[in-house]
């Protein structure tokens, strides 16, 4: 019997067991199905052998797409201010 705080994921027919609390399993385990789509598609162009090499594709690409989420959050964030300042400076002339 495994550990209640442990979740068994499968990543590229290969089981792991992964020390996470209850309430975080919904969320590791779309996490790792992530991962195991992502290193599936490295291993489907062929260019790749590996696995340690697929995982390492697939953990520069998620990072990559990680960085460009973030920064376009960020300037939409700042879009978001520059509009507040705006409609105060607006408001604020009323």
């Amino acid at each position: 019997m495994s550990d209640p705080n442990t979740l068994e994921v499968k990543i590229l027919e290969k089981e792991y067991l992964v020390a996470c609390p209850e309430d975080n399993k919904p969320s590791l385990r779309q996490a790792a199905d992530h991962l195991d789509t992502k290193m599936r598609e490295i291993r489907a162009t062929g260019k790749v052998h590996g696995t340690e090499r697929i995982a390492v594709m697939a953990a520069l690409n998620i990072t990559y797409e990680l960085m460009q989420n973030s920064q376009s959050i960020h300037s939409q964030q700042s879009l978001v201010e520059d509009l507040e300042k705006k409609i105060d400076k607006v408001l604020g002339g009323q």
